[in-house]
């Protein structure tokens, strides 16, 4: 028998917030494999089902994040359940949105939700570490993961939950690796095998710094983006995907970034940055 959790706030109001991507892992699993309804047991939210041939158990404490360890007592105590066959899927600060990454026991790193947990059973628990990106200062993060998901959060988000749903079965049979795969597969798949190859980048010249390929034949053009610190990790994903280079940080009464984008990629960019709320953009130099 394995117990998987899933860390974050009861109520409609938190729903969809970062914090509580690890209610909405559960949510998937269990509509995936059929599981029974959910129940109120356990201080939490609580069902039952099967990934392939293993009984699992799904719990979402209902305590609020800072008292999860008393709803996931609860239940280990009753069920008998020890330390190596409960799993925590939780938010991850520290992981790029999108990314996962599993771990064996470990500090809380000051998550409150695992602090709680420790507090309760101990740290020897495994953990299903989910990226939701870094504000970019300490001082922002609660506002960060009470915040919902936004609309450039989605499709990654999408990916990343539809890969643990197909992956749940290997997580409950202890085969990491198949299931790291199966998240793998849907967050970052393979090129098709008739894409064309890249074209080899062109050696770069001793005291030269490399040429990327994707700016070979185009211009660049430089951003200065302005934004609450909450939309760094957005941005910095924004960044990522269209190529673009963060030059500069600055952090005063908000975040300042100077990004050089090259122009090919300049209207995607903007389009996508225009999604989120209250930021400025404007352009340097072309």
């Amino acid at each position: 028998m394995k117990l998987f959790v899933g860390l974050g706030n009861p109520g409609a109001k938190y729903a969809q917030n970062r914090h509580n991507i690890g209610f909405m892992a559960l949510d998937r699993i269990a509509e995936d494999h059929g599981f029974s309804p959910w129940r109120n047991k356990f201080q939490g939210q609580f069902c039952e089902g099967k990934l392939g041939d293993s009984k699992v158990l799904l719990l979402k404490p209902t305590t609020f994040m800072n008292l999860s360890g008393q709803s996931i007592g609860e239940a280990t105590r009753f069920y008998k359940i020890r330390l190596d066959q409960f799993t925590v899927f939780h938010d991850e600060l520290d992981l790029a949105p999108g990314k996962m990454r599993l771990k064996q026991g470990g500090g809380h790193a000051g998550h409150n939700g695992l602090r709680s947990i420790h507090a309760h059973l101990g740290a020897d628990y495994a953990r299903v570490r989910l990226g939701i990106g870094h504000p970019g200062h300490k001082d922002a993060v609660a506002g960060f993961v009470l915040r919902d998901f936004t609309k450039v959060d989605q499709d990654w988000l999408a990916a990343l939950l539809n890969g643990i749903g197909i992956g749940a079965v290997h997580l409950a049979t202890d085969d990491r690796s198949k299931f790291m795969n199966a998240v793998a597969l849907q967050t970052a798949p393979p090129r098709s095998s008739k894409s064309p190859k890249p074209k080899p980048s062109p050696q770069a010249k001793p005291g030269f710094a490399p040429i990327c390929p994707t700016t070979l034949k185009q211009s660049l053009t430089e951003l200065h983006i302005e934004c609450h610190y909450d939309l760094s990790g957005q941005l910095e994903y924004l960044c990522k995907k269209h190529d673009a280079l963060i030059n500069q940080r600055h952090y005063s009464d908000s975040l300042s970034l100077n990004v050089t984008v090259p122009s090919l990629q300049l209207s995607a960019l903007r389009a996508d940055i225009a999604a989120l709320t209250s930021v400025k953009v404007s352009t340097q130099r072309n």
